[in-house]
This record gives C-alpha cells, sequence and structure tokens, in this order.
C-alpha cells in the first residue's frame, strides 16, 4: 500500500476506559448498558469512541465480543440525542446490510431489546424519549409492509445487498434514502470476496451519490486479513484517486482460542474403514456427551447428513444414551423453516449438537456453544477461527475446537493450520476485481435513476474499490454493449437497455417502464442453478448431476453416477450424454463440487511445515523430533509418530526429494498403458487448477493427444497413453507468468465451464433474462439461449459479458493470480523443480493423487483399500534399500 494510503487508513491503537466511554453517552444509554452488561468488551472500548466522532470504521472481531453492539450503542445514542434536541425526524438515519435474511431478523430483534429497555429507563429517570423505529425491507416484505415505511420511514432500515439495489430505483422508497447518515456492512467478509460484494460496492457509491455528502460506513467482520485491503472495500476511493479515511479496529485477537487436532486411530494407515469410522464417531460422541452444546462441523452437506444419521443411533459414553431428537442437522439445502427451527432450540438450549457444513459460520445468534468440533481439516485459517469462534460465546470464555484428522494428509494439514491459527498466521482475502457483468447491471439502474454524463459515471464507479483500476475501454465497451451497439445480438432478441450520445457525453434509460422491470426482475448476481440430467446415447435415463460439476467435466472423463462408471461425451443444453464405462477407473470425484479448496496462504504454510520436517529428520533422532512434535503442535504421540513416518518415507523413498513451498516434485509413474506425470505442487486446488490446466493443454497440443487432469489440494496429475514420451523440460518451460492466460483462454474454449460461467454473466448483464412479461424461463431454457449466444459473441473482439465469463474462471475459480506467482518463482529461482524417474509405485505424497484418479472418494472403503495396497508396495520397497 501507498505512503498517502496508508495515512488514510489508520489503526486505532490502545482503548478507552468504562468511565470515558459512559461519558460520551447519554445517561439513559450508560444506565442502561450497566444494567445489562456491567463492563464494555475490548472491540467496544475501541470502536465506540470512533464512532461517536463520526469516522468511518471497520471491527474485525470474533463472534460473541460485542462488536454489534460496539456499533449500534453509539448510533442508537445519537438518535436519542437528536430526539432529546427535538431534532429526529421520521427519516432513514441508519442503513444495516447483511448477507442473510436470517441475520436481517436477528438484527430487528437484538436491537428493539435495547430500544424498549432504554426508553424505560429514560421514563423511570424522569425523561421522555420516542421510540427509535426499525424496519426489514428484503424480498420478502409485503406491500402492505412497503407502504407503511413510505408513511412512517424507519430510523434504522435493515435490508440486503440485493434489496438495497432494487430500492436505490424505485422512485418513492430512493427519496427516502436521502436522509441516510450511516450504512452498516455487517459479515463484510463473508460479501468483499464475492460479486455480491462487488454488486454492493456500487451501490453504496450510489446511494453517497444520492444523498449529496458523505455517509460514514461501518463495516463488521469475523477474522479476515488483510484488513487493510477490507478496510479500502468498505470505503473506496474519492475522485483525487486517494483511499476515503477509515479507522480500523483490530480486535482479531481478543478472545483466547484452544484448538486441538485429534487423530481419532492409532494407525490411520492400516486401521479398516469401519474401526476409522466407529473411532470417529466414538470421539464426537466424547465431545457432545462432555459438552452441554458442541457444533460440528463437516465439510459438505452429504457428511452433514451422514454424520447426523449415525449421531442420532449411537450410545454416548458418560450420560448414556443421548435423545435422538437433541441432534440436528443444519445446511443449505435444507428449508427455511427447518433451519429456523434449529436456530431457536439451539438459542434455547435445547440441542445437544448440531452439525453444519458452513451455514453456521456467518454471526447468526444461536446463543451459547461450548464446543466446535470440525470433521477434516476447513482448508484455510480464517475458516477455522470463524467456525472455533462460534463456541464461547463471550470474551471471558475460551473459544474450544477440535480438529479430526481422517487420513495422513489431512492430520498434516489440520496439524499446520492449527499452529497457525494459535500465530494468527491469516490468509488474505480474494476480493473480485472489474466485474463487467455486474458493471452492465448498475450502469442500466443509473440510467433508469436519470440520464448520466458518461464521464461523471466512470467516475463514481471508479470510487468503487472493485472498479478503482477499471480500463476506460472496458467501461465504454460495457456501455456499448448494453446500448445495442452490437447489432448481430438483435437476431438473437437482446435488446438495447439503455441509449447512448457520444457526441453529447450522455446515457440515460430506454424502453420506458419495460427497462425498469426487466431491472427489478432480474437484477441481482446468484446465479440459479440445475440438475442436469444425464442420458446415455440410445436415451436412457440414468441420474442427475450438479451443475457445477458438469462444469469441471471434459469428454473422456469417467465419473461415477449410482455406484456404476460413465464417460462424458457433451451436454446439451440440461442433459449430459454419457456411455457406460464398466471397469474404467473415474477421473473426477463426484464430491468434486461441494469440497472446500485450500487456500493458496495456508497451502504455502503446509509446504514450509513439510520443508522443516525433512530438516529435522535429516538432523536429528526420530525419538527427539516426535517429542518436538508433540510440544510445538500439542500433538499425542501416534499422531506426532504418524506426520515423522510419512514424511520419512517419502525422504527416503524419493532419495531426499521432499516437494515443498521451495521445491516441486515432478515425478513419472507408468501403469501400461498410461502414463502419469505427477506434479507436487502444493498451492492449493484452485492455483493447481490453472497451472494444471495449462500444462495438460500444452502437452495435448504439442503431442496431439488426449490428456486426463486429476487436481488436488497438494498437485495434479496428467496422465497420457505411454507410448508419449514428451519433454518435460519443454514442458515446463512451454509455460511462464506472461503466457498462462493466454494459454488457459484457449484451453477454456467450448468447455462446459465456459459455457455455464457465460450463462450466469448473460444473465446478470440483462443479456438472458430469466424473467420478463409475466413469464419465467427455466434454467434448461437460459442455458440453450446462452449456449447460442456463446457462439456468437465468440467472433467479438473483447465482448464485455464473454470476457468477464473467462476473468470470472481464471479469477475466482481459479487462482491465475498465485498461479502466475509461482511461475515467477520458477522462474528467479525461488521455487527449484526436480523430477522422479520412472517407478511402478507412487512416492508416498502421490498416493492420495493417484487414489484420486483410481476411485470415487465417496467409496470410502476402495480408497483406503487402495492407499493401503500402494502402502504395503512402498514399505516392501523400502525395505529393500536397507
Amino acid at each position: 500500500m501507498e505512503t498517502e494510503e496508508v495515512k488514510r487508513i489508520t489503526w486505532v491503537e490502545g482503548y478507552a476506559s468504562d468511565e470515558k466511554i459512559f461519558s460520551m453517552l447519554e445517561p439513559y444509554v450508560s444506565e442502561w448498558f450497566k444494567r445489562r452488561f456491567g463492563t464494555f468488551t475490548i472491540p467496544q472500548r475501541m470502536a465506540i469512541p470512533e464512532i461517536k466522532k463520526g469516522y468511518n470504521v471497520l471491527i474485525s472481531s470474533p463472534t460473541g465480543t460485542g462488536k454489534t453492539l460496539a456499533v449500534f450503542l453509539g448510533l442508537l445514542d445519537e438518535l436519542y440525542r437528536l430526539a432529546r434536541n427535538g431534532e429526529l425526524k421520521d427519516q432513514i438515519y441508519a442503513v444495516y446490510i447483511s448477507p442473510l435474511r436470517a441475520l436481517d431478523n436477528d438484527m430487528k430483534r437484538n436491537l428493539l431489546i435495547p430500544i424498549t429497555e432504554i426508553v424505560q429507563i429514560a421514563s423511570e429517570m424522569g425523561i421522555n424519549i420516542p421510540e427509535i423505529r426499525v424496519a426489514i425491507r428484503t424480498g420478502d416484505t409485503t406491500q402492505n409492509e412497503r407502504q407503511k415505511m413510505l408513511k412512517h420511514p424507519p430510523h434504522i432500515l435493515i435490508t440486503t445487498p440485493e434489496s438495497l439495489a432494487i430500492i436505490l430505483v424505485a422512485p418513492k422508497f430512493r427519496e427516502r434514502l436521502k436522509s441516510v447518515r450511516w450504512v452498516i456492512v455487517d459479515e463484510i467478509h463473508e460479501l468483499c470476496s464475492n460479486k455480491r460484494g462487488v454488486h454492493l460496492s456500487l451501490s453504496l457509491e450510489r446511494l453517497e451519490h444520492l444523498i449529496g455528502k458523505k455517509i460514514i460506513r461501518i463495516g463488521m467482520s469475523a477474522t479476515i486479513s488483510p484488513l487493510e485491503d477490507v478496510a479500502l472495500y468498505l470505503v473506496g476511493y474519492d475522485d483525487d484517486g486517494l483511499p476515503r479515511e477509515c479507522r480500523i479496529v483490530d480486535a482479531r485477537f481478543s478472545k483466547p482460542f484452544e484448538i486441538r487436532v485429534i487423530m481419532p486411530v492409532k494407525d490411520i494407515i492400516y486401521e479398516s474403514t469401519e474401526k476409522l469410522n466407529n473411532s470417529i464417531y466414538k470421539e464426537l460422541g466424547k465431545l457432545i456427551s462432555e459438552n452441554r452444546t458442541t457444533l460440528v462441523f463437516t465439510n459438505t452437506r452429504s457428511a452433514t447428513e451422514r454424520v447426523v444419521y449415525k449421531l442420532k443411533k449411537m450410545k454416548f459414553d458418560g450420560n448414556g444414551v443421548i435423545d435422538a431428537d437433541s441432534i440436528e442437522a443444519h445446511h443449505s439445502s435444507l428449508s427455511r423453516g427447518i433451519r429456523l427451527d434449529v436456530e431457536e432450540k439451539l438459542k434455547k438450549g435445547q440441542l445437544k449438537a448440531v452439525v453444519c457444513s458452513t451455514s453456521l459460520e456467518l454471526g447468526i445468534d444461536i446463543g451459547s456453544i461450548d464446543m466446535v468440533a470440525l470433521l477434516s481439516s476447513p482448508k484455510s485459517v480464517s475458516r477455522l477461527l470463524q467456525r472455533v469462534g462460534r463456541s464461547g460465546h463471550d470474551t471471558q470464555r475460551v473459544s474450544k475446537g477440535r480438529l479430526i484428522a481422517v487420513d495422513r494428509d489431512d492430520l498434516v494439514e489440520s496439524t499446520v493450520l492449527a499452529k497457525a491459527a494459535e500465530e494468527r498466521l491469516i490468509d488474505s482475502v480474494k476480493i473480485p476485481k472489474n466485474s463487467l457483468d455486474v458493471l452492465a447491471q448498475h450502469l442500466v439502474g443509473m440510467a433508469i435513476e436519470s440520464k448520466w454524463r458518461i464521464d461523471e459515471a466512470y467516475k463514481l464507479i471508479k470510487r468503487s474499490y472493485n472498479y478503482h483500476e477499471l480500463p476506460y475501454e472496458d467501461f465504454m465497451s460495457t456501455l456499448n454493449y448494453l446500448a445495442g451497439r452490437y447489432e448481430e445480438l438483435e437476431e438473437m432478441r437482446v435488446y438495447a437497455k439503455i441509449w447512448v450520445d457520444e457526441e453529447e457525453g450522455l446515457f440515460g434509460r430506454k424502453g420506458g417502464g419495460k427497462t425498469r422491470m426487466i431491472y427489478y426482475l432480474n437484477s441481482g448476481t446468484i446465479p440459479d442453478e440445475a440438475h442436469i440430467e444425464v442420458h446415455t446415447t440410445d436415451g436412457k435415463f440414468i441420474g442427475v448431476l450438479e451443475e457445477e460439476f458438469l462444469e469441471i467435466l471434459e469428454p473422456g472423463d469417467i465419473f461415477v453416477l449410482g455406484g456404476k462408471t460413465y464417460e462424458f461425451l457433451k451436454s446439451k443444453g440440461s442433459r449430459a450424454i454419457v456411455r457406460p464405462a464398466e471397469g474404467q477407473r473415474p477421473t473426477v470425484p463426484s464430491w468434486y463440487s461441494e469440497m472446500l479448496p485450500l487456500s493458496f496462504d495456508s497451502a504455502l504454510l503446509i509446504g514450509a511445515f513439510r520443508r522443516k520436517m525433512a530438516e529435522l529428520i535429516k538432523t536429528y533422532d526420530k525419538s527427539d523430533v516426535i517429542k518436538w512434535l508433540e510440544k510445538e503442535y500439542h500433538l499425542s504421540k501416534y499422531a506426532a509418530e504418524t506426520i515423522y513416518e510419512y514424511i520419512w518415507e517419502q525422504l527416503t523413498f524419493t532419495k531426499g526429494l521432499v516437494p515443498s513451498d521451495k521445491l516441486i516434485l515432478i515425478e513419472i509413474f507408468d501403469e501400461k498403458p498410461v502414463r502419469n506425470i505427477i506434479f507436487h505442487t502444493l498451492f492449493g486446488r484452485r492455483c493447481n487448477q490453472a497451472l494444471s490446466k495449462a500444462y495438460g493443454y500444452q502437452l495435448s497440443h504439442e503431442y496431439n493427444v488426449n490428456v486426463r487432469l486429476t487436481v488436488t489440494d497438494n498437485g495434479f496429475m496428467l496422465t497420457f497413453p505411454s507410448y508419449v514420451d514428451p519433454n518435460l523440460d519443454w514442458l515446463i518451460k512451454s509455460v511462464t507468468s506472461d503466457n498462462i492466460e493466454q494459454l488457459l483462454n484457449k484451453a477454456l474454449a467450448r468447455t462446459e465451464m465456459l459455457a455455464r460461467v457465460f450463462r450466469h454473466c448473460a444473465v446478470r448483464s440483462f443479456m438472458i433474462l430469466k424473467r420478463y412479461m409475466g413469464t419465467e424461463k427455466s434454467v434448461n431454457k437460459l442455458q440453450l439461449s446462452a449456449q447460442n449466444l456463446l457462439s456468437l459473441v465468440s467472433e467479438m473482439d473483447n465482448f464485455p459479458v464473454l470476457k468477464e465469463a473467462y476473468r470470472e474462471i481464471l479469477e475466482d475459480k481459479m487462482d491465475i493470480k498465485a498461479a502466475k506467482q509461482v511461475l515467477e518463482w520458477i522462474n528467479n529461482g525461488n521455487i527449484s523443480i526436480a523430477f522422479f524417474s520412472a517407478t511402478d509405485i507412487p512416492s508416498p505424497f502421490a498416493h492420495s493423487i493417484v487414489t484420486q484418479g483410481y476411485s470415487d472418494v465417496v467409496l470410502m472403503e476402495d480408497r483406503r483399500r487402495i492407499l493401503q495396497s500402494l502402502h504395503r508396495k512402498l514399505m516392501e520397497k523400502l525395505a529393500g534399500y536397507s
């Protein structure tokens, strides 16, 4: 960050005393707080004075540390001060925005408590103050409630990013927004990393433009990094190109954490699947029995259902049998009513355990949790801290978490992440930049508001952090697309939404009320998903796939459905065409679309751990290294021994070649009739997707051969016929940081992934309308429209919607930035490359990569059996070395 930016983004140092904060507040507000809480938390001591001074503020602290009250106590106090002076008007003063409607409902309930009680205390003190009005405006709000808000606007409006964008163009309600002074963005860590956050960022700039003066922006976040970037996202930039001022309250570590890793069996390799599963549930049962309420996180929705089913049937140690009704599931595929019921029972302390995937990571009020258990690594330090932070719901209690490892890679990963969490080494958030589909949506919204000068609109858009570096030519190409300058599109029934007069330098709405209706019915960024029907070439129906899973399939891929293997041939609309592939091994696992990817930063930490372990094993006695692991990482002796053996096996088998953050090992593993080139690139799956696709494309193009890709967090594998003998030196040098983007664009052309992502971008940019003139298109029809449009725009230069589809894949789904960084490190010698000659057994670190190619991981028994077989062969080989 530049020096001037550092001056404007500043950190709150130290914190105020209780007495100091009480002196800032109205006496009845102080009295209410004293009766309710007595003393302020650290985030509150740091934030309240800054909010009272009128600064933009970003507060980052764990769940249960009082950051919500830190924000609203100062705001309520200011509203009561206005009321005492006879200055409180019937107008909206504050807009609270959260990513979830459930959070909105929570917030209203939580605000009404202090509002009601403060009025009572003021009355006891002989002071009459009006009640502060709070209302929710979302897609669920009835027409009657909306009319009430127009007549008697709430002082505090609670909404979502999507609803804010709608009310900005609603003529009557828009006028009510002109009085807004404060905007509060909750769970900003959840929003800033995706297109919902991009959408919100432009809405905030449009809101500030509507008001005509600066709004005070307050962001609330769980543990996230770097806070400077999140602060910039929150506040944006002035027209001088410099960021607006923001005060950062860094209270991320104001709460103690205790995170431990559990290996459920002594021998994680050879123990039977049944014994491993029983031991995992025994550990879970122990944690549930020992604690009042336990939150269990899995990494997939399907795993959540399996775990709940098993827990409801088992007997627990300590307290005998636990009522099955006191254990529930919570995930996004369940109905809203079921989820709300589970949340309510949690708050009332009626549940012993709740099993969820990602749905309870956000700050929904679920009361007091004593323990968080995680089945497998959460794939990032930030997510680990966020999940564990759900326990110990006040600043005095320790947040306790237990990571249960299921295999050796998972054990190493969990061990490193637990240590990194202890040392506060947080992953960097990835904030999307220059999303042209979201830009198109907002340009239509702006045109609905009024006529705009082109240069003024561009200036406004560049105030957003997400668009601060937007090239003018991309801005103009998006305007021109919306104005119907691509005449060929009219034949595909894509019509102009705006008019542009470049001579006058103006643009505005075209089509009267129709454009407004298109905006109301089609705005937002969350794509509609479809289930894909799978049919054989002779028309037989097999089952359904998730659309996101179809994105990764390429012709020739083998996958499992209903316990049988099929070869993917092509897709047509919402139908996948396959042929039976009995006896062939799958090349993609069916759980792929649900699995969380390991973050790049966390992957580097694991690589550094591998390197350190290899050095220790070379230098010290085994017993000393194991004792060090036990002490430094709080591991059991069996877990420490398992990690030691794993690294030792790799070190011995490859004669010292342990892939790490400084070494990429390229291993050749022959299995006639195919050859596998295994790249040990421990950089996380999103980075490895980009690297594998580029190397796979080069290999396929140069040798005219089909190349199958197997991608994991720890590396990737290129598989092709064994008669091909590629020049590996050439292959490595053929992909560089300068050409990888071009190679990936070529590799992505005509893929299922591009087709699906293009559809999402086309819908967001109003190129394809989901709803129009009283009809709603099915996802299948949307996809057919998208495929026809994609064929047409692929022939156009720099068409903005297609350009955005490529950008989204490379930057948001893959991690092109990390891939370029790795390639630069290779080029400048920061990362070395070593080759390991062809053998009939893969190296220990390759086992999980190879196994993913052998068997769908859903079939856990098969996977463990193959891993055990590989390990036995490996140990026989190592015995021959001695």
